[in-house]
């Protein structure tokens, strides 16, 4: 389980770029470098980082389910993934 506070940063890493979202996109537009690196450092949607839903963990993290491997693995083989088999051939 990651600690609490690196998830609590990354959520607010999140809310960062959704508030400036809409003002980069238009500095953008205007290539308006200087203006962009004016903005805070977590504005950039970049600086967030995919984390697993059920430990927080950052590494192994698979996109699709939004879980890391370990947890993946886990609910997989307790069937809790709808549509999700172990493979065998």
């Amino acid at each position: 389980m990651a600690k609490k506070s690196w998830i609590a940063r990354n959520e607010r890493k999140k809310q960062t770029v959704e508030k400036y979202a809409e003002l980069r996109l238009k500095l953008k537009a205007e290539k308006d470098y200087v203006g962009l690196s004016m903005l805070p450092r977590d504005a950039s949607p970049t600086r967030v980082i995919n984390r697993c839903q059920v430990t927080g963990r950052r590494r192994a993290f698979l996109r699709r389910f939004r879980l890391s491997r370990i947890t993946f693995r886990e609910l997989a083989s307790a069937g809790m993934l709808p549509g999700v088999t172990k493979s065998s051939w």
